[in-house]
């Protein structure tokens, strides 16, 4: 099985065609057919199911797994070894939507800037699911919730996130335990940071099996929070980004309950690539640009 076929497979995965992988990695159309009718006959399956369009079958999708990893330990091996002062390769980085939508697009933006000859690949996710995929080594680092409890984990400060209640009326405080009880809460799925803080803020308000609706986006979440049908809990900064588009409302949460660190998180720091170690530096250095009063107590541990 060559790398070169494992490339061709994943960029036919990718674009969804055979025409557009070879445009993509820069050959003709009957190579990308050659290198896949090899790797089918080597492994003694159908990889795309051809219906109308092209897309995996299951058993391309097992491949594809194995060739991510195959594929991310062969370019990291190499840009170890070539110029890492310059490092090129594959980064996958993890991250909460919220933290996607509204403080990594600069970060990123700079890292790209610096470092053009590395592939970005950002997946989004729950604090759960990150460190899942952290620990799988389907994910190079990434953007959690919350303190980091897995001894295989590294992790630092990355941002400070002030947590408000949001709703569709104004609030002058913290609503009461009946409309608590009557009134859902929308959320992302279980796993999310922020949902665990909901949950905090039911119990502290002696609400019992408090209603949370799941939700898959921020944009559906405000929609409905905006249209009555809820409450929420999002940063502050999420909720000022989106605010001129929804008519919604926040009111501040006490310190124990708003106060939240997003860190960085990724395995153990021996063995880094230089595309990881790159990133971290950008994140550190970011990181310190906020000054001491701005920061939570907890994130000076």
């Amino acid at each position: 099985m060559q790398l070169q076929s494992l490339r061709l497979f994943v960029a036919v995965a990718d674009s969804g065609s055979f025409s557009a992988a070879a445009k993509q990695m820069h050959t003709v159309q009957s190579n990308v057919t050659a290198h896949i009718k090899k790797l089918e006959t080597e492994l003694g399956v159908v990889l795309f199911v051809r219906q109308g369009h092209i897309h995996l079958s299951p058993a391309g999708r097992a491949l594809m797994t194995h060739a991510q990893r195959t594929l991310s330990a062969h370019d990291n091996a190499l840009a170890a070894f070539q110029q890492p002062e310059n490092p090129r390769g594959v980064l996958r980085i993890g991250s909460m939507e919220s933290t996607a939508a509204v403080r990594l697009p600069g970060l990123l933006a700079a890292y790209h800037e610096k470092y053009p000859r590395i592939d970005l690949r950002l997946t989004t996710g729950t604090t759960t699911d990150i460190v899942a995929r952290l620990l799988d080594g389907t994910l190079d680092c990434g953007f959690i919730a919350g303190p980091v409890s897995h001894s295989r984990l590294y992790g630092v400060e990355a941002f400070h996130e002030s947590l408000v209640l949001v709703a569709g009326e104004p609030l002058a405080t913290i609503p009461s335990t009946d409309s608590l009880m009557d009134t859902p809460f929308l959320a992302f799925r279980q796993g999310c940071h922020y949902r665990h803080c909901v949950e905090r803020l039911l119990a502290r308000q002696g609400v019992a099996g408090g209603r949370i609706f799941e939700f898959g986006s921020i944009d559906g979440i405000l929609g409905c929070v905006a249209a009555g049908m809820g409450y929420a809990l999002l940063p502050k900064t999420v909720v000022e980004a989106h605010q001129s588009r929804f008519a919604i409302h926040t009111l501040d949460l006490p310190a124990d309950i708003g106060d939240v660190v997003t860190r960085f998180v990724a395995t153990a720091t021996v063995g880094w690539s230089p595309a990881l170690v790159s990133f971290e530096q950008l994140v550190l250095s970011a990181q310190r640009s906020t000054t001491y009063d701005e920061r939570p107590a907890d994130a000076m541990m």
